[in-house]
């Protein structure tokens, strides 16, 4: 899952080098904190949240595979 949201994550920023990915458990929740340089954050997040929307979206159908539950926080 992490090389999948950094790998989508570098494609859309100027500072691929600045992309780094945790992982944090908590009780069944996976929780993958997407970092991306001040500059890319709107790169990221899109209009209206449309890219992080979709992001989201293929990680938690990458999920379904795994069965494990995952949440995408951009920070």
């Amino acid at each position: 899952m992490e090389e999948l949201i950094a790998c989508i994550a570098k494609a859309l920023v100027t500072q691929p080098e600045a992309v780094t990915v945790t992982k944090i458990q908590k009780a069944d929740l996976e929780v993958y904190r997407l970092h991306v340089a001040p500059d890319d954050m709107g790169k990221v997040i899109g209009k209206q949240g449309k890219i992080a929307r979709a992001l989201r979206l293929v990680v938690k159908a990458a999920a379904v595979r795994a069965d494990v539950k995952v949440a995408v926080d951009i920070v």
